[in-house]
Order: C-alpha cells, then sequence, then structure tokens
C-alpha cells in the first residue's frame, strides 16, 4: 500500500483521531521554543495536538494541514489559531514570516526535499524546524508488541539509540540535537484499542484484515501480566524531538 493511499485515510476522519490519538508533553514545546517568539507554525497540524502546547510560546500561532476535517477540530478547541488548509509542498504563508516551524507525528507524510525547501523560505533567519515523533517505549512491551502489529517491521531498532541522539540530516537545515523524553499516560483498555483504528494502516485496511489486527492486539493485552485484566493501563511512551536550524 502506498504512502499516499495510506495518507488519503485522514482526510476525512477528525473527531476520532482528537478523541483517541495521544497528545506530547509540554516538555517538547519548551525546548523547541524556550523564549516566546513572534510567530510560530504547525505543519500537518492534524487536529491540534501539539498545536495547543505552543499557543502560550508565541504571538501568532498558525496551523497548516490538508485535511478540513482536522481542522475543524483544531479550530474547535482553539479559536485563535490561525488554520489554514495547505501542504508541507506548498505552505500558504509569507516568505520569511515564521520563527519557528513544527511538525508533530507528520513529517513522513512530506515530499522530504520539496518540504524542506518550503519551510526554509517560510522561515525567518535563524529560523528552528523541528520534527517531533511519539514512538513506543521499549520498556513497555505489550505496547511495543502491539506496533509491530500495526506497522510490521519498525520495531526492531526501538530503544537502541541513547538518550541524546544525531536526528536524520535534513536538505538546508544544519542539526541542531535531538532528545527522547520519556512520560506516561493512564488509558482505558477500550480507547487504547479504538485508538488503533485512527491509525493509517487500519483506516486502510479492509473490514476483515482490520478485525484480525485488533483481535491480534486484543490477544497480546490479554497475555501480557502489565494488562492482562485490567480496564486501566500505564502506558509508556517515548517522545523524540529532532531539532534544526535553517543554513546561513
Amino acid at each position: 500500500m502506498t504512502r499516499d493511499t495510506l495518507a488519503q485515510t485522514f482526510l476525512s476522519t477528525g473527531a476520532d483521531y482528537e478523541r483517541y490519538r495521544p497528545g506530547f508533553p509540554r516538555q517538547a514545546a519548551e525546548m523547541i521554543l524556550p523564549e516566546q517568539v513572534a510567530s510560530v507554525l504547525d505543519l500537518g497540524a492534524g487536529t491540534g495536538k501539539f498545536t495547543g502546547l505552543l499557543i502560550d510560546r508565541a504571538e501568532a500561532v498558525i496551523a497548516v494541514d490538508p485535511s478540513s476535517a482536522m481542522l475543524d477540530q483544531l479550530r474547535g478547541r482553539y479559536p485563535d489559531v490561525e488554520a489554514m488548509v495547505g501542504t508541507a509542498e506548498s505552505i500558504p504563508v509569507p516568505a520569511e514570516s515564521q520563527d519557528a516551524v513544527t511538525v508533530a507525528q507528520a513529517f513522513h507524510w512530506f515530499d522530504e526535499a520539496a518540504a524542506c525547501r518550503e519551510i526554509a523560505r517560510v522561515l525567518t533567519d535563524g529560523g528552528v524546524l523541528s520534527l517531533i515523533w511519539n514512538g513506543p517505549d521499549p520498556t513497555c512491551p505489550w505496547d511495543l508488541a502491539a506496533h509491530e502489529v500495526a506497522h510490521p517491521g519498525t520495531t526492531a531498532n526501538v530503544g537502541r539509540a541513547e538518550t541524546v541522539f544525531r536526528p536524520q540530516d535534513l536538505p538546508g537545515f544544519e542539526t541542531v540535537r535531538g532528545v527522547r523524553i520519556p512520560w506516561k499516560e493512564r488509558i482505558s483498555r477500550a480507547d487504547y484499542l479504538l485508538r488503533w483504528q485512527t491509525v493509517s494502516t487500519f483506516l486502510a485496511a479492509e473490514p476483515a484484515e482490520r478485525l484480525s489486527k485488533t483481535a491480534r492486539i486484543e490477544a497480546i493485552l490479554d497475555a501480557d501480566p502489565e494488562t492482562s485484566g485490567r480496564e486501566m493501563l500505564e502506558l509508556r511512551q517515548l517522545t523524540e524531538v529532532h531539532l534544526y536550524r535553517k543554513d546561513e
């Protein structure tokens, strides 16, 4: 299944994504913007899961996403944010207008070269780009196993890097640093299972395959001693923050 096909699954979703997807730790926003700036752009903002952490860190916050359904959820929660339909490859803001651009859980959907050119275009001199990723904590084996059901072959190297590590190189940007932030979330078993229904590989799957994937995750929860027979789960997560500065 192609990346574009998976990406299309998000265009009509919104309410379920907002309800069931995890947020992000406040420390991530504090690291990216230790001081208030004039304007920050949250690119691929979705329903505003990360956008809300930026509101008290900038005089103006702009959210851009290709999904109107996602942005409707964002506008309802954050009416002071300027929300616009757009893509990373064609950002609808003027050149050199943003002190920072954040991309939370979305950069893998972008055309990297085109998106980096556009991000560099809209950033001020010395402006920063940050990529933020939520992922499984290697100390939480049941969640790691569920991730492998949803995204086969992607968990082999989880946890092998140090707490401080070097993010991938991006064209037009200087790598500053990368940090992993561990945090915990209490979530009901029911909501945990519904969260997986908002993941692209589930949304794009045929009904029978979706049921099979869900049943496999239920079996994982039934078998693991941390989750077996429990209505409320303590989910350990890692958030990666990759920080870049625009090349001079």
